[in-house]
């Protein structure tokens, strides 16, 4: 026996937790399905249901045409597509600037990122609220937008990818006199498309996500995303008019709504992640 082969019962074992892991994940995943796909009275059954019962679209109709669910969907594709474009340009000439060896303290913002990174967010919400209320981005798409635009994270990875390009392309360039601009948007940027595509996949699920900044400084319904929406949804709070109650099908039926654009995502990113978070993360 090869001395890199597992044991049996160690394959058996190592077999048994991925499918363990697997099932943790899909089940969720089918039962999300099963009742968006079923009718009303069918959605309030007790139990786990992998299966649609009564298959309707009623759920689909309704938050769609009585919760305006239009509105949060088109507000988060709005902040997500330009928060996650801005922080990506912002992070790549961030890390572009810091590939500077003689850049004055360089170590000491290199730290300091680090420092940011281990910061729990929930302990600047006072200071978030404060801030975007003196500046006037309460219940504004700016605020939305800018609140989280700079990320630690990207920052250092691309700094890590910029890092993996040879040092003789920069040679070059400057020999044949290229500017710092141009080099930065002629070599870095196209050099580094994985990591780009990695950073703004990253910064995309991050805003589309994001629940703490819009609960904190977002109380116009007007502008909520859909984080927001569904907390409103599941909560049975200010988002439901009147006394009308919202069955299980149509709060399911949001949910994967609210997945099909980080699937969509996903999809065209795909073949960049990879390479971007291997190389991104090892190169130093």
């Amino acid at each position: 026996m090869r001395r890199n082969q597992l044991f049996l019962p160690i394959k058996i074992l190592n077999y048994f937790m991925l499918l363990l892991l697997f099932l943790s994940m899909i089940l969720p995943m089918i039962n999300i399905l099963s009742i968006a796909f079923s009718s009303n009275k069918a959605s309030m059954l007790p139990g786990i249901s992998l299966w649609p019962k009564d298959f309707s679209f009623e759920g689909f109709r309704y938050i769609w045409q009585k919760e305006n669910l239009w509105r949060p969907l088109l507000n988060s594709i709005f902040v997500s597509t330009i928060g996650s474009g801005l922080q990506t340009l912002f992070s790549a000439i961030a890390a572009f600037i810091l590939l500077k060896k003689d850049l004055p303290f360089r170590t000491l913002i290199l730290s300091f990122i680090m420092v940011t990174m281990m910061i729990p967010g929930e302990l600047t919400l006072v200071s978030i609220y404060t801030l975007n209320k003196n500046l006037g981005f309460i219940n504004t798409y700016r605020g939305l937008i800018i609140n989280g635009l700079v990320s630690g994270f990207s920052i250092l990875l691309l700094k890590n990818y910029f890092q993996s390009i040879p040092e003789s392309v920069f040679e070059a360039a400057k020999i044949d006199r290229a500017s710092e601009l141009k080099i930065f948007r002629k070599i870095c940027l196209p050099m580094s498309k994985p990591g780009i595509a990695t950073v703004s996949f990253i910064a995309f699920i991050s805003k589309w996500n994001s629940l703490m900044i819009p609960v904190t400084i977002i109380t116009d319904q007007k502008k909520y995303t859909l984080p927001l929406i569904l907390k409103s949804l599941v909560f049975n709070s200010s988002s439901v008019s009147g006394t009308d109650f919202v069955s299980p099908n149509a709060i399911m039926a949001a949910i994967v709504i609210s997945t099909i654009p980080l699937i969509l995502a996903y999809l065209v990113a795909q073949r960049y992640l990879i390479t971007g978070m291997t190389l991104g993360s090892v190169k130093g």
